[in-house]
């Protein structure tokens, strides 16, 4: 069943891109990315009550641990916020490739931290995922050019600290409790929501929004921040059955569900979306998707 969990993000995410770029276009086009993350911290505090509800044994751990859970969050947040950035200066087939090496990253730190062990033939599975993820994204027809070094290091920043909140949050969800957890990632979360309406001039372009839209800005996002929640719960419950490693492999696959939303866009609702669906582009997502297909049996049929 982990396969499942794992898989829920990479499906829910690329319908949350579909939406932040309807988003993004729509309303955020003079607005700085970081007021996006206000609405993810948004609605994570939302949640902080129910959670309590469900689970009120929350605040039973040492403040060391709560401090450490929150710290995910915040890294979490972090992370996003270095990707938010870097594709606002590149496409996004130049930013997915890059955005593979938190599954290195992931599978480094579980080795040394969390002790790890997925045995050679997961790892070629994973491996496999990896590659068609990165087949999927590659352009044979872009030229070369050389690539910005601030560009460069925010999306090594950004696998780097995803990363840490994914090996933290496992730690701590064996350790202690999954919805514990949960729970002060999402206070995190929220604490780096106020962080940032604490700088004025995001609390300005904040306040725009809702005076010029405020049922749609609502609606849209609510609805988009429940969907990529969703995949976040369901990769971090698979984290609980699985190593990090392969479950971040698995996460990467992400690209392939945006192409495959894309063409469904592109055929039944061209003015949401629009995919190259010419025959060399096909061969070749068909082929990436190929890859994933045979690296998710192989992750699934290794002892």
């Amino acid at each position: 069943m982990w396969l499942l969990f794992a898989f829920s993000g990479p499906v829910l995410w690329a319908a949350s891109t579909h939406i932040d770029k309807y988003l993004v276009d729509r309303y955020f086009r003079h607005s700085d990315t970081a007021v996006l993350m206000v609405f993810t911290a948004l609605v994570g505090a939302l949640l902080l009550p129910f959670i309590w509800w469900f689970e009120p044994g929350v605040a039973a751990i040492p403040p060391a641990s709560i401090a450490v859970m929150a710290a995910s969050g915040i890294l979490y947040m972090g992370a996003m916020l270095f990707y938010l950035r870097a594709i606002q200066q590149e496409e996004a087939s130049v930013v997915a490739p890059f955005f593979q090496v938190s599954t290195i990253f992931t599978f480094v730190l579980a080795w040394i931290f969390l002790h790890e062990t997925i045995g050679w033939t997961r790892i070629a599975g994973g491996a496999l995922v990896v590659a068609g993820a990165m087949l999927l994204s590659f352009d044979p027809t872009r030229r070369f050019r050389a690539l910005r070094l601030r560009f460069v290091a925010l999306m090594l920043g950004c696998g780097l600290v995803m990363s840490v909140s994914s090996v933290l949050f496992k730690y701590f969800a064996v350790r202690d409790d999954y919805w514990t957890v949960t729970f002060w990632n999402f206070a995190g979360e929220a604490v780096f929501g106020l962080a940032i309406l604490a700088v004025p001039k995001y609390l300005v372009q904040f306040r725009s929004l809702f005076r010029r839209s405020p049922g749609a800005v609502i609606a849209v996002n609510g609805a988009n921040e429940l969907i990529n929640l969703g995949g976040g719960l369901g990769v971090r419950y698979a984290y609980l059955s699985a190593p990090v490693a392969l479950v971040s492999a698995i996460s990467s696959t992400t690209t392939l569900f945006v192409f495959g939303f894309g063409m469904l866009l592109t055929l039944f609702f061209p003015r949401l979306g629009r995919e190259d669906l010419s025959a060399r582009n096909l061969i070749q997502k068909g082929a990436a998707a190929a890859l994933v297909a045979i690296g998710v049996a192989v992750v699934n049929l290794a002892k």
